[in-house]
């Protein structure tokens, strides 16, 4: 086989990655814009309620699971460990969010919401990659 016809395996790693932040990122907003375009979230400029939030929470917990699953998928070698990658990098941007956040409600939301997000980054993508490691053996 001609080398040249797939990447590196460190740019392999590093897209499986990228592209699992994407997935998640890119499902989160718009699964964003269709409940504020359906009237179920208030528009941008007006805080979510506790029970938005925890939507909000929920969904985007589950999209951190499928970004960890197309990690796993698109890694040339130890999936899960790249799921984990991800769920780092999804943990510091929840704990830049957290810091961020501090003491600014209710625009940013209870203290509870970026918290959930914290502690669900890493179970979450972990998930992800053990589904996907089901599925590829089954």
């Amino acid at each position: 086989m001609n080398e040249s016809a797939s990447p590196p395996r460190p740019l392999r790693s590093v897209a499986a990655v990228v592209l699992g932040l994407l997935a998640a990122v890119a499902l989160s907003l718009v699964a964003d814009l269709l409940l504020r375009a359906s009237g179920l979230f208030p528009p941008a400029d007006q805080p979510l309620s506790d029970p938005q939030f925890a939507l909000a929470a929920a969904y985007r917990t589950v999209f951190a699971a499928v970004g960890g699953y197309v990690a796993a998928q698109l890694a040339p070698r130890r999936p899960r460990r790249h799921a984990l990658v991800l769920g780092g990098i999804g943990l510091l941007l929840a704990l830049l969010g957290l810091i961020a956040s501090h003491g600014r409600s209710p625009g940013f939301g209870p203290a509870w919401y970026p918290l959930s997000l914290v502690l669900t980054a890493l179970p979450a993508t972990w998930a992800g990659a053990t589904l996907q490691a089901r599925r590829r053996r089954g």
